[in-house]
């Protein structure tokens, strides 16, 4: 393990470079990527007493692996978390933090504004196997209130949100959860451990797609959930373990080093992203520019409450629907067309024909989700190109 101590206080940066480290017998500096499905014992007592917790070590790797470990430990200091455990993807996360906590009987209320994946799990599964379900306006304090019964288990929420970028209270939210007996799970991807901290702000879990800022690259799948051990002991542990949405120890490895750089990137995108959006306000063809960075956004205070940065998410919607967002998006040279965020590269998607295109127009219309919007994600590229790219694009309608 590395050196670091439990009794000194290191900067949030720090902690993404040293924190978690194993070191094998070898002493290398570089964490070790450990490829193995199982692992040996030197006698049949201690197999007995690995699989019966009485000793600390490795059973098998769809249960734990070093390499998982290092990054778990290492997603747990920059969050603050107690514990953190690793999943194959971000919906993993998302489904197991949610329901290992519920059972057939209890109740969930969860914002209405989520991805659509997310959406799935609380309204269509979460149903088929007896848990109820409503869903409520995120901005509305009183919605989450009027909405708890005496079953109200969990509350679920993404702050900022995904596509029209509305920011939450969450300590207010956490409040009303934790006042009707139920746990606040946060979905902290957009806002990155960078820029917001749910679990200082009251939450119980936070959530991440790790395929998105924390590996910040486009190359691997994964998720991890964060909580306190209480959660993990009484809940999550052998959800996990038993069900097996296993993360592969070379992502979890990839996601491992890429933390080493999170605060780089994401401080540098969010840079750009503020120039962007500054500029495309600016823009004739912009019906509407909404960024958690400028002070016209509708939750300006609570962003200056809650958030040190505006993120790399910006959304616009420009004039002419669908066909001109279409327009917009054909005419970029620069920046790629792709459902990803987070990445290196700016990406740009169409929600109502991509990660929202499930929902009923009406549904869109009521998270105005119209057909003119576009979500950018903005990368590590010359802010002066992509404004260009944009630029150019937007002037042709």
């Amino acid at each position: 393990m590395t050196k670091l101590s439990n009794t000194r206080t290191l900067a949030q940066a720090t902690k993404a470079v040293h924190a978690g480290t194993l070191r094998s017998q070898f002493g290398e500096t570089s964490e070790a990527l450990f490829l193995t499905q199982g692992y040996v014992y030197d006698s049949a007592e201690q197999a007995e007493a690995r699989f019966l917790n009485t000793q600390p070590g490795y059973q098998y790797s769809r249960f734990s692996n070093p390499t998982v470990t290092m990054f778990e430990e290492r997603m747990a200091a920059l969050e603050g978390a107690e514990v953190a455990r690793a999943t194959a993807t971000g919906m993993a996360a998302v489904t197991a933090a949610l329901l290992s906590q519920l059972s057939a009987g209890d109740h969930i209320i969860a914002a209405r504004a989520l991805f659509g994946s997310c959406l799935y799990i609380v309204e269509d599964l979460c149903p088929r196997f007896g848990i109820a379900a409503t869903l409520v306006d995120g901005k509305d304090l009183t919605a989450w209130a009027d909405a708890v019964r005496p079953n109200t288990k969990a509350f679920f929420l993404e702050s900022p949100t995904n596509p029209t970028l509305e920011v939450y209270d969450i300590a207010a939210i956490a409040d009303i959860a934790h006042a009707a007996g139920a746990r606040l799970v946060v979905d902290n991807v957009f806002a990155t451990p960078v820029f917001q901290s749910p679990l200082k702000l009251g939450a119980d879990v936070v959530v991440y797609s790790a395929t998105k800022h924390i590996d910040g690259q486009g190359r691997c799948l994964g998720g991890v959930v964060l909580c306190s051990e209480d959660f993990l002991t009484k809940y999550l542990q052998v959800f996990i373990r038993q069900t097996g949405p296993s993360i592969s120890p070379f992502n979890a490895w990839v996601m491992l080093k890429s933390l080493e750089t999170l605060h780089l990137r994401v401080e540098k995108q969010a840079e750009n992203a503020a120039r962007v959006a500054d500029a495309l306000a600016q823009h004739p063809a912009i019906l509407r520019l909404i960024y958690p960075g400028r002070a016209d956004h509708p939750q300006a205070e609570i962003i200056a409450r809650q958030m040190t940065g505006g993120s790399n998410m910006v959304a616009f919607e420009v004039k002419g629907g669908k066909a001109a967002a279409f327009a917009v998006e054909n005419a970029l040279e620069v920046i790629h067309i792709s459902n990803n965020l987070g990445d290196s590269k700016s990406l740009i998607t169409h929600p109502a024909t991509t990660t929202h295109q499930r929902l009923k127009p009406e549904q869109r219309a009521d998270l105005g989700i119209s057909d003119g919007l576009l979500r950018l994600s903005v990368g590590l590229e010359d802010a002066g190109d992509l404004i260009e790219d944009l630029t150019l694009a937007l002037d042709r309608l």
